[in-house]
């Protein structure tokens, strides 16, 4: 492991992730809300001290060599980390939070793109601030890794290892020969939804500012909102389905979209997880409709299907946005809410939770284990379409199914330990290790994290990036053999 290679690229991030402060200290500029001064002053040290280990750790003979596997597990794991805590300082100097867990707690709530949030009172939080809260979203939606892959290779820096240690998935999706164009293009498409969602939701009467602010929680799939109660602060039955739409449109592998704007859609309509996705959201909403609808909870079908719909897609695609406080609903609706933030998003998309493609895979394997005890002989494989999966990847797949359950049990057990009742222990720990936001009991879609105990946030932060990273490229840092020749 060359420490001091790692040090330098991570330098090179943190400086990234500086300059794009720029943004919430126009804001603030603008409103003159008082954050202009201290964001201009968390950007100059987060630059300054990205570029200071930039340069001190830089080294010219080893930046010839190729990125090794581990060293861009490294690189992704601590720079994830690195840019919550820089990613911090506008809460900590604007006098948002005044303890530094809940300083990092928000930032890499925001950068996961869990949404999970300690604040009490949104409404009274200076623009500027959460403006950046909100930015935090869309930079981690689609990778700050993969922006920079964009920018690292101009710095002598290659790419690829680093893209498949921070792209969701089993496999990640090589568009393009050349990684840097990869990263491009699926910062393009990003970039074009977004654009799109900010001007219908403009439409829908949002301001410019507000309208920005919920197309970084939809597109990243993060959920910060600027009101107190999300998105229902609204009321708007406009604004609602066009979130509906957008949210589920990120839940769908970005990969997919660039083929569909190549004017390719069978491409996307012929692949097995885009299918199973978008049927098992279709089933949970029409199961939930009725439930909802005969339980009273609403006067007519269309409200039902709208609040239904909405909050379906909030969960499965781990976005976290609420329009209804859903712990109201049946106790069969609840379930399934519940198993769709066990699910998330497909492989590829800026949603969290274990993937659609996982949990097919799973199932598949399982049913084959099944079919080979009534036929012995005979000789049966897992597919995906028509691509057979080889058994490294079922294994894997298994390993991150095993590891995600244990972590997810055992974070929510220490939890547990520092006080906080058993359903919001698990529901907290599903919630933040899912990259969900809300979950249930004491934190859920009408309340947040800020009362739990420090402790039960420092466990819950790390979580957060558990989940965003998929879990072994932090776990692997804890295993011995890592730092071994």
């Amino acid at each position: 492991m060359r420490w001091q290679y790692v040090l330098h690229i991570i330098g090179a991030l943190v400086a990234c992730v500086g300059m794009t402060m720029v943004l919430p200290l126009a804001w603030g500029a603008y409103y003159g809300d008082g954050t202009a001064a201290p964001m201009a002053l968390s950007m100059a040290i987060t630059i300054l001290s990205g570029a200071l280990m930039f340069f001190v750790f830089r080294d010219p003979v080893a930046a010839k060599s190729a990125m090794t596997h581990r060293e861009g597990m490294a690189i992704v794991a601590l720079g994830w980390f690195a840019a919550g805590a820089f990613g911090g300082l506008p809460f900590y100097l604007g006098g948002t939070f005044e303890t530094v867990v809940d300083c990092v707690f928000e930032s890499l709530s925001g950068f996961s793109t869990t949404g999970s949030s300690v604040l009490t009172n949104i409404e009274a939080v200076p623009r500027g601030i959460l403006f950046w809260r909100s930015l935090t979203h869309w930079l981690g939606g689609m990778g700050i890794i993969v922006l920079s892959l964009a920018i690292l290779p101009f710095l002598g820096v290659g790419g690829m290892q680093l893209y498949k240690a921070e792209v969701p998935g089993p496999v990640p999706d090589k568009l393009k020969p050349r990684i840097k164009d990869t990263a491009m293009t699926l910062w393009k498409v990003y970039v074009l939804f977004s654009v799109i969602e900010t001007i219908l939701l403009m439409f829908g009467g949002m301001d410019f500012f507000d309208a920005l602010c919920h197309t970084f929680g939809t597109m990243a799939t993060g959920g910060f909102s600027t009101k107190n109660t999300s998105v229902a602060a609204f009321d708007s039955a406009y604004i609602d389905y066009v979130i509906t739409i957008f949210m589920l449109i990120a839940g769908v592998n970005f990969s997919l979209h660039y083929l569909l704007l190549k004017w390719r859609p069978s491409a996307m309509f012929k692949d097995p997880e885009f299918r199973v996705f978008g049927v098992m959201t279709a089933v949970f909403i029409i199961i939930i409709t009725i439930a909802v609808y005969a339980g009273g909870n609403y006067d007519s079908v269309s409200d039902s299907v709208r609040y239904t719909s909405f909050q379906v897609a909030a969960i499965l695609t781990t976005t976290g946005f609420a329009t209804a406080d859903y712990e109201l609903w049946p106790g069969i609706t609840q379930a399934i809410l519940l198993f769709c933030m066990f699910v998330g998003g497909c492989a590829g998309s800026t949603g969290g939770g274990m993937k659609v493609m996982r949990i097919m895979l799973l199932v598949k394997h399982s049913y084959k284990e099944l079919f080979r005890l009534i036929h012995p002989r005979s000789v049966n494989r897992v597919k995906m379409g028509k691509t057979v999966v080889q058994d490294d990847v079922i294994s894997g797949v298994w390993g991150f199914f095993i590891l995600w359950i244990g972590l997810f049990v055992l974070a929510a057990f220490v939890v547990a330990g520092t006080g906080v009742d058993v359903v919001t222990s698990f529901a907290a720990s599903l919630a933040c290790i899912g990259n969900i936001g809300p979950g249930i009991g004491g934190v859920g879609p009408t309340d947040n994290f800020a009362w739990l105990p420090d402790t039960a946030k420092w466990v819950l932060t790390f979580c957060m990036v558990l989940g965003r990273l998929e879990i072994y490229t932090v776990i692997i840092l804890f295993v011995p053999e890592f730092w071994r020749k």
